[in-house]
């Protein structure tokens, strides 16, 4: 059914746990901050509420905790540069050196280790930050060529299939963007923007496999976030009625936070240590197929950037090429 070892995925994650714990407290202290903030933006909206009558502090109330909930969300906004840099491809640099065998070290050295490596491949947290986002932005093409594959086979209701097939790969490959990094530090180059072209035109010409694994991990995944979802329902609509004037769509939405938190902080590592498992057996002794290079070239705009920026850094000064940027 799948190409993955979910033992081996379990002890890789018990052998980074100071990433395991670091990953913790990020999301569950994002999750944290999002609820206080949002509770002392309803208890601001409740104390100016108290100028009119019952329906105004009602009113004053949700504005106040949806504005505080607004400004959270605008700092995480800036913030993801940071995480992406230090708390996902951190991690993604311990994983490599297990898969090859290399020694760890323990506590928090394991983490400094891995920043020394981030930093080695990637200078600049915006240089990590806009190849991943191309990186994205490419792989979305690919998944398109699944949905494109169906709708040409003439069977009733295959436009509706592959919409929704189409929906359910866009959620699966959320994963993959971390495993074209991995490569992209394993192969320790330093014209970061050149390994990750190589790792997409390596993923394009193995997206079949890559793709039903990511398949699998995402019903997984998910399925386990919504359990967690529901398990929160209860605990969240507690923290909502201990909140000033009882904020009524809280409960939905901080269930969704807690959620979301165990999905970044251990459900996520587990899959990209999984689909790491695939991507690199998959791939290995391959070399990156011209044709498959091309095609890439006609489906994605992203993926032009990605290779002029690739070309653009080979040819700069060692300087320039360590940096990530184009002559």
């Amino acid at each position: 059914m799948w190409d993955f070892s979910m033992g081996n995925a379990m002890r890789m994650m018990l052998q980074t746990l100071p990433f395991i714990l670091l990953r913790m407290a990020v999301y569950f202290g994002i999750t944290l901050g999002y609820i206080l903030v949002t509770g002392i933006g309803a208890g601001v909206g409740y104390g100016v509420g108290g100028f009119g009558d019952e329906s105004f502090r009602a009113g004053t109330t949700f504005w106040g905790g949806f504005a505080g909930f607004g400004i959270f969300g605008a700092l995480m906004y800036w913030a993801r540069e940071y995480i992406l840099y230090i708390v996902k491809a951190g991690h993604i640099a311990v994983l490599i050196e297990l898969i090859d065998g290399k020694p760890m070290p323990e506590g928090r050295s394991q983490i400094n280790h891995a920043t020394d490596v981030v930093k080695e491949r990637f200078p600049q947290a915006s240089v990590l930050f806009a190849i991943d986002q191309l990186i994205k932005g490419v792989i979305r093409a690919i998944t398109g060529l699944a949905r494109g594959i169906l709708t040409i086979l003439p069977v009733p209701g295959v436009q509706q299939l592959a919409t929704i097939l189409s929906a359910f790969l866009r959620v699966a490959v959320g994963f993959i963007d971390e495993v074209i990094l991995a490569y992209a530090i394993r192969t320790q180059s330093t014209n970061a923007w050149m390994s990750a072209k190589q790792a997409l035109v390596l993923y394009g010409q193995n997206y079949k496999v890559m793709l039903k694994n990511a398949a699998w991990l995402a019903l997984f995944v998910y399925g386990l976030s919504f359990l967690v979802f529901l398990l929160m329902l209860a605990p969240a609509a507690l923290v909502v009625y201990l909140m000033p004037g009882a904020w009524a769509a809280g409960g939905l939405v901080f269930a969704l936070l807690f959620a979301w938190s165990v999905k970044a902080a251990l459900l996520e590592p587990f899959a990209i240590a999984c689909m790491m498992q695939v991507y690199f057996k998959v791939i290995e002794g391959q070399q990156p197929n011209p044709e498959w290079e091309a095609k890439l070239e006609q489906m994605s705009g992203k993926f032009r950037k990605l290779k002029d920026r690739a070309l653009g850094a080979a040819d700069a000064t060692p300087t320039d090429a360590q940096s990530g940027q184009p002559a």
